[in-house]
């Protein structure tokens, strides 16, 4: 877990020092958007262009770090703790990655974002998916309905299947590099049949363990 978080805190530096060494040779006016075609449609300023991502990045990590201290479930996060490290490392690396994508770009090295943030946001939800795999029932992290909420077995059933159909849409995701202009779609629509299905399916076995205590009683 030390060399997680060390990884985590160098991952920060490396994205500041690098913002830093690259601030004089940027222009003043930096990318800030992209439309589903690749295309840049959006400019800020220089500071809050090559800024913004990571001041993100700290206040996300100083979040995270705090949401176990806070959590009435804080003992659970022992159980998935290295996954749950794990998922930040990798949430700094995600930034760090769009980071680098705004500063080439903005210095002439025009990689279109249809080829790069498919392939990240697929492996950030395939991740995902291991996390959600592991995570123990708690207020923050995970799927958290009110009927995973209420039950451990719901809880754990609903994580199981979430997982799975988290990695399948990390797949998905990622085959969005060779879609163009709908690569977008790759990603949206996968895990919005996920978020979706995974809520209607912990409401449904929450009922089946009501009625089976019923039948019991």
């Amino acid at each position: 877990m030390k060399l997680i978080r060390f990884a985590i805190i160098a991952g920060l530096l490396i994205t500041f020092a690098l913002t830093l060494a690259t601030f004089p040779t940027v222009p003043d006016r930096v990318v800030s958007h992209w439309n589903a075609a690749g295309q840049a449609d959006g400019y800020s300023s220089k500071f809050w262009g090559l800024f913004l991502i990571p001041l993100i990045m700290t206040g996300f990590v100083a979040l995270f770090a705090m949401l176990p201290r806070i959590d009435p479930y804080k003992m659970n996060y022992e159980k998935f703790r290295d996954y749950y490290e794990g998922f930040i490392l990798l949430f700094v690396l995600f930034f760090l990655a769009i980071q680098v994508q705004i500063i080439l770009w903005s210095i002439g090295y025009q990689v279109s974002p249809n080829l790069t943030f498919p392939l990240l946001i697929g492996m950030l939800f395939i991740y995902i998916g291991f996390l959600l795999g592991h995570a123990e029932q708690n207020w923050f992290v995970g799927i958290r309905t009110p009927w995973t909420l209420s039950s451990k077995t719901v809880w754990k059933k609903t994580h199981e299947l979430g997982g799975k159909l988290f990695k399948i849409a990390g797949v998905i995701s990622c085959a969005g590099i060779v879609a163009g202009a709908y690569a977008l779609w790759f990603i949206l629509v996968p895990v919005l049949a996920v978020a979706v299905y995974t809520v209607v399916y912990s409401y449904i076995e929450f009922q089946k363990e009501l009625n089976s205590q019923k039948g019991e009683g």
